[in-house]
Parts: C-alpha cells; structure tokens; sequence
C-alpha cells in the first residue's frame, strides 16, 4: 500500500512539473508573437527562422557539452529526427509569414486550436483517448480561438471570412499539433535534453535549405537592433527553451494536455501588446480571450493528466 500511495505521489510530482513546464512554455511563446512583429517587416522570414534555429542548435550543443563533456547525440533510428525537425520548420516558417500580414492576438488565437488538433492525431498516433470533460473544454476554447480570430464579428464568421495571414499560420499550426503525439511515440526512453538536440539540429539543417539563397543576399551589417534582439530571443528562449519543455511535458502529460497551454497565448500577447504600448484589445475580443482561458483552467483541473 505505501508503495502504491509512493508511486503516485511521484506520478503526481511528474505531472505538476509537466504543468509547470508547459505554462513557461506559454509565456515564451507568447512573447514570439509581438516581438516577431515588430521585427517580421525587416528580415526574410525564413532567413529570420535559420538564424534562430543556429542559435539554438549552437546554444543547446555548447550546453550539453558542458553537462555530458559530449555533443548530447543520439544515433539510434536518426530517420525520427527529419520527421520531427521538419514539422517544427514549416510552424516556424509559416508563423513569420503570417505575422508579415496578420495582427499578433488574431494569430496567438489561431494557435489556441492546436490542442484541439493535438487531441484528435494523440488517439490517432499514441491512442490516448479524451475524456468527455477534456473534449468538452477542447471545444469551448476552439470557439473562443474562433471569435478571437474573427474579431468578434459575428457575420465575418457566418461569412467564414479569415484572413490569409492566419489561414497560412493554420497550417503551420497543423504541423505543431502532429509534433506532440509523435514525440512520445518516437522517443524510446533517450534523455529529453539529447532528444531535444538531435530535433533542433534536423530542424536547422531544414532551414538551411529553405533558407540559404534569401539568407546569403541578408545585409546582416544593416539589419535593425530589433531583428538581432529577436534572433537572440527567439533562439534561447522560444526556440531550445520551448523545445526542451515542450518534449519534457509531452512525457508527462497527454497530447491533448501538453498543447492545451496554448489557450494561455492570446491572453498573455493581449498583455505584452498593452505593455510594449501597442494598445488594449476590444472588450469583444477580450470576451473571446476569458473564454480561451477558462477552457484551460476545465482542462487543467481534469483528473486525467
């Protein structure tokens, strides 16, 4: 009997810190939307993305050397590591065209329907199976996402009028929902820190062929502080820093679970937008976002995960 009551306790150890993960994860992401705003209008987006994922990739590499007096690489099945590097490419990719074009709230709203995305490929791929109470607040938070995304107005919806920006960005968002599902079917017990690496240096290695030509004719000297600050932030925080905890939590928690944190992004953006000085959004929209938000706080509580 204590063994038991031990080994749930650790369970639930486990899961908190899967929860924890994932709310830094939120905040991180968040902040890449408003910061690649700003920074979106002066750098090819794919030019922009390369340049964070070396960042990353060297930043990851240098600190794993540090901890293992080794690169963290891993050899066994190396075909796991294109799949994975590639999908996180094409969100990465596509999230920088659509910020070119698209607000940053609308856009954070459109990730908001990764979870619901996640849950469907996570019984797909991993048959991790949804309760009632997860797919009810799964639901609730997508049509948050999709008032958010309209603007609030509801003859744009019935018109199912959507901007290209986020329709593009909504691919990208697919390719993230698939990422979670096949992280915990593809890894087979490696330490989430080399997992993690190995997934940072396929996704580089992509980019280098998107990006090569666009970044070869890059005037780097010329670039404004705020692409530098945004390759920086991007690449420690948002890039190896969501990486890391994205697959940390997605051996914790279900798919559904690890990608329902995203619910957290628009509210957090709307914040950075009002402290970056970029005004407040309308209390419709505001009304979109407290609904997104308290899909998550129903699907956090649930007893699951």
């Amino acid at each position: 009997m204590t063994a038991l009551h031990g080994n749930a306790h650790a369970k639930g150890v486990e899961k908190l810190k899967g929860h924890l993960a994932m709310l830094l994860f939120a905040a991180l992401i968040s902040g890449s939307f408003s910061i690649g705003h700003i920074a979106a209008p002066h750098i090819d987006p794919a030019v922009l993305t390369v340049a964070r994922f070396v960042v990353a990739t060297l930043a990851m590499g240098m600190i794993g050397f540090v901890i293992y007096r080794r690169l963290p690489i891993i050899t066994d099945r190396l075909w796991r590591f294109p799949i994975l590097g590639g999908l996180m490419a094409i969100y990465f990719v596509l999230m920088f065209v659509a910020l070119q074009i698209a607000q940053p709230v609308t856009t954070g709203a459109v990730f908001t329907l990764v979870p619901l995305m996640s849950a469907v490929f996570g019984f797909l791929i991993v048959r991790q199976r949804p309760t009632p109470i997860i797919i009810a607040s799964l639901l609730i938070g997508a049509a948050g996402a999709i008032w958010v995304i309209f603007k609030g107005d509801l003859g744009a919806i019935l018109r199912f009028e959507i901007g290209r920006g986020e329709m593009i960005f909504f691919v990208g968002c697919i390719a993230h929902a698939l990422y979670s599902p096949l992280v915990r079917k593809f890894n087979n017990g490696e330490a989430v820190f080399s997992f993690t690496f190995m997934t940072l240096v396929a996704s580089t290695l992509w980019m280098f062929l998107w990006a090569v030509i666009p970044a070869w004719q890059t005037d780097w000297a010329g670039l404004p502080m705020i692409v530098w600050i945004t390759i920086f932030y991007l690449g420690l925080f948002t890039t190896a820093g969501t990486f890391f905890l994205l697959q940390f939590a997605s051996m914790r928690l279900p798919s559904s679970k690890v990608m329902a944190y995203g619910y957290l992004t628009p509210g957090i953006i709307v914040l950075y937008e009002w402290l970056l000085g970029h005004g407040f959004v309308s209390l419709s929209l505001l009304a979109g976002v407290l609904v997104i938000a308290g899909a998550l706080i129903i699907l956090a509580l649930s007893l699951d995960g």
